[in-house]
């Protein structure tokens, strides 16, 4: 039996299988009896009383193992060159501390194992290997010699065995485990098993385990001294469960682990298998076909030469990774998007001048100065075809063309249009866009469309520029200022692409209802142009030649067979409408298409024309009517004008007294400023009450109350400070103000009357409401040629200095 048996060798730990030729029949023995009959039999060997002694350090030696040693030192080759292999005795002692160069007897244990020299093997070096197998216990008595290697007196110490019930359990036991453990070892081949069963001794038992676990020296040797085998036994009972329970958890977490894996390993498998058919077959790899094809996309897109050669780098290394890796398809996507970029591509300007304008006065009615500013432009380029583009912002109430304007701007230089809006965006992210490192990054909203539009030159809108938000993401209107900037958009770097893109020859346009929420910065970066409301004759154009063909168009009508007369068109816009743009006059004439095109639909009629006297009939009673007459036929009764968002407006400051004290109390739901101007137009009254001939009595016994009406709608600014002031006069003196006399002006407590803004707007809510007479700042008088004639027809304008000149114009009187 014993040519098939084979002994373990201990190298760090692993489990190394080897089979020893030599002394067969003293390892057989060793295997069933241990090395308490190493002594007494014929198989065995009788320790000399004096050996020398080989300290090694790193391991412990064990009774019937094999060792191989690494010898280096000058005394361990002295004593190697005095003995015999396969005749001489030496001891093998472990340093206590393996640092140690040349130990002495206090710096080994005392127990170790006597061994018996198997090979020596000399190598050039100089070095040697020994291999020694384990024969039996010793304990050093006496120091017998240091010099010219160590030697001492020893004891052989005999295992103690009792064969017990308990015992064999106990064997059992170890067996099963240290099975168990060779099963989960990756490292052990199955022969250990064999070899386990194979040894009866209790003792050769725990000797053999203790050399093959992964163990701390100190308690390895703790184990050598330990002469009672079941105790041993016990002591590696306890360390096999340990190491059991940490290798089936690491092999618990490896199982899960190889699950995961299995999945990409076989794709990448049957990857490279496919691979080596097509290569086979003669078939282009699709890979390579794919890395060669966005290769191409990088040179055909005439990027920067940075751009290029960090397009190529990603390239290089997306050849690198496998398709399964997740970062294979983020490199990917970047490369898609890097090279669908516009980086060369442009339209050709349309420099005929005259072309552009019929283009422009097609498109849209009035907007002289929007018309000029673009055709200076396109004249400017004509002489210098490589200069800036100009960032222009177009300011004015909701539906007076502003974003149409900007599409005919496109089609008039024959660029292509693009637009974004900008109302409620609080992410940075949308104009400079997400990094790379983020799970779905994508580049901002401006790159996003350029790409769409594949021209690196469009006309550029953003949209509602004064309704971006911000929050704890970032404020996005501070991204624009790179961007509207034409000293530093040349190099706009998105936070994906990571790369610098011409924005320079991006013509941008921004819209705006007003400019107060805009941010300074940003505002400044831009060219203002207000687009003012729009007159009643302005409106009338546009519904004919543009409101009535689209909706007629969009409702499958024809001329023939739909006619809105002009007399409906005005009563619409007087009637039905009251804003400074052309939105609610549309959906009034759609209402009036789809009530034909029912009638139609129905057999009813074959035409139709729509006359002022139908539509009481499809939209109803009038929805406006002027209330002036009924509203200032009394003292203290004065009509302002106003400016919002949304055009001019009228207001009527009312103003009344109650017995009391002299209080003053303001309502109408009136902001700050406004209140600010009534409390400065009281203390105008009374600090001048003797000069206005008002009785200074009256203010300590009366109190006063200015109410401004439409109590819902939130209203603030200084312009109708005059009015209030003039109301006040009024009610005081008892005189009405003029019915067609309207005002605005901001005062002073000098009595001065201050200019305001929104003239155009101001002047149209007047006419519309039937205003004779506007009373406005003396220093608003060089803004009144930009008003349209049409808005000032039939109409006259007094300029006031102070207060003094207000009422002259209001009440008749000076």
């Amino acid at each position: 039996m014993a040519n098939d048996l084979k002994n373990l060798l201990p190298l760090g730990g692993n489990w190394l299988v080897e089979v020893i030729e030599e002394d067969p029949e003293h390892l057989e023995t060793y295997l069933h009896n241990g090395d308490a009959q190493l002594n007494e039999d014929g198989h065995g060997f009788k320790l000399p009383d004096v050996i020398g002694i080989l300290p090694i350090r790193n391991a412990v030696a064990y009774p019937g193992t094999i060792t191989p040693l690494a010898i280096g030192r000058q005394r361990s080759k002295a004593l190697l060159a005095d003995t015999t292999p396969n005749e001489s005795i030496i001891g093998l002692l472990t340093q206590r501390n393996p640092d140690t160069d040349k130990p002495n007897f206090d710096k080994l244990y005392s127990v170790g194992t006597a061994a018996s020299i198997l090979k020596v093997i000399k190598l050039p070096q100089g070095s040697m290997h020994v291999v020694v197998h384990g024969i039996s216990r010793f304990k050093v008595i006496k120091k017998v010699a240091t010099k010219p290697y160590l030697k001492a007196k020893i004891k052989p110490l005999n295992v103690k065995v009792r064969m017990t019930k308990n015992l064999q359990a106990l064997i059992v036991g170890v067996r099963h485990a240290a099975n168990r453990v060779i099963e989960l070892s990756p490292n052990v081949p199955e022969e250990a098993s064999v070899l386990l069963e194979n040894i009866e001794n209790p003792s050769a038992l725990a000797d053999f385990l203790a050399a093959n676990l992964s163990i701390d020296i100190p308690t390895k040797q703790q184990l050598l001294e330990e002469l009672d085998a079941t105790k041993r036994l016990k002591q590696i009972s306890v360390i096999l469960a340990n190491q059991l329970e940490v290798l089936e958890l690491s092999n618990k977490i490896q199982g899960r682990v190889r699950e995961s894996i299995d999945k990409n390993q076989r794709e990448y498998y049957l990857q490279e298998q496919l691979k080596a058919i097509q290569t086979e077959l003669g078939q282009k790899d699709l890979r390579t076909d794919e890395l060669k094809q966005i290769n191409k996309k990088i040179t055909k897109a005439k990027m920067p030469k940075k751009v290029e050669q960090e397009a190529l780098r990603e390239l290089e290394r997306l050849s690198k990774i496998p398709p399964a890796s997740p970062e294979y398809s983020v490199i990917r996507t970047y490369l898609d998007w890097v090279c669908e970029l516009p980086w060369s591509i442009q339209t050709s300007d349309q420099i005929d001048i005259n072309k552009a304008q019929r283009i422009l006065n097609i498109d849209h009615f009035g907007l002289r100065k929007v018309k000029k500013r673009v055709l200076e432009f396109l004249a400017v380029r004509k002489l210098n075809p490589t200069g800036k583009s100009p960032i222009l912002c177009f300011v004015g109430p909701p539906g007076v063309g502003k974003t149409s304007l900007g599409k005919s701007i496109a089609r008039a230089m024959g660029r292509k249009f693009v637009r974004i809006s900008l109302g409620g965006i609080r992410d940075e992210a949308d104009i400079r866009g997400h990094r790379r490192t983020y799970i779905g990054a994508l580049p901002g909203r401006i790159l996003q469309e350029l790409r769409k539009c594949g021209s690196k030159n469009p006309v550029f809108m953003l949209d509602e520029l004064d309704k971006i938000g911000s929050d704890f993401r970032g404020d996005p209107a501070s991204a624009l200022l790179e961007v509207l900037d034409t000293e530093q958009n040349f190099s706009f770097t998105d936070h994906y692409l990571d790369q610098p893109f011409n924005l320079s020859t991006v013509m941008f346009i921004g819209t705006a209802n007003y400019t107060e929420p805009v941010p300074p910065a940003l505002r400044d970066r831009m060219e203002v142009i207000e687009l003012p409301g729009y007159t009643e004759n302005e409106k009338l154009n546009i519904a004919k030649k543009y409101l009535v063909p689209r909706q007629i168009k969009e409702h499958g009508l024809t001329k023939n067979r739909c006619t809105i007369k002009e007399d409906a068109i005005l009563a619409i816009i007087q009637g039905y409408t009251r804003e400074a743009g052309v939105r609610n006059l549309e959906r009034n004439i759609a209402a009036i298409c789809r009530s034909v095109a029912t009638k139609i639909a129905k057999a009813q009629k074959r035409r139709a024309t729509i006359g002022k006297k139908d539509l009481l009939k499809i939209l109803g009673p009038a929805q406006f009517e002027s209330e002036l007459a009924l509203r200032t036929g009394i003292p203290g009764v004065a009509t302002a004008l106003a400016y919002t968002p949304f055009g001019g407006e009228l207001l009527f400051i009312e103003s009344a007294s109650m017995p009391g004290d002299g209080k003053l109390q303001l309502t109408g739901q009136i902001g700050d400023v406004m209140k600010e101007s009534a409390q400065a137009a009281f203390s105008i009254v009374k600090a001048n009450a003797k000069k206005l001939n008002i009785d200074a009595d009256q203010f300590k016994k009366f109190d006063y109350h200015i109410h401004v009406p439409a109590g819902a709608i939130p209203k603030d600014g200084p312009s109708a400070g005059a009015a209030i002031f003039t109301s006040l006069v009024s009610l005081l003196l008892g005189k009405p103000i003029r019915p067609d006399v309207a005002m605005t002006g901001e005062i002073t407590l000098r009595g001065l009357v201050l200019p305001i803004g929104g003239l155009k707007e101001k002047i149209l809510a007047a006419q519309q409401a039937g205003i004779k007479t506007v009373i406005l700042p003396a220093r608003n008088k060089k803004d009144l040629p930009e008003v349209p004639k049409e808005a000032k027809k039939n109409m006259q304008f007094k300029f006031a200095k102070n207060t003094n000149d207000a009422l002259k114009f209001a009440l008749g009187t000076d």
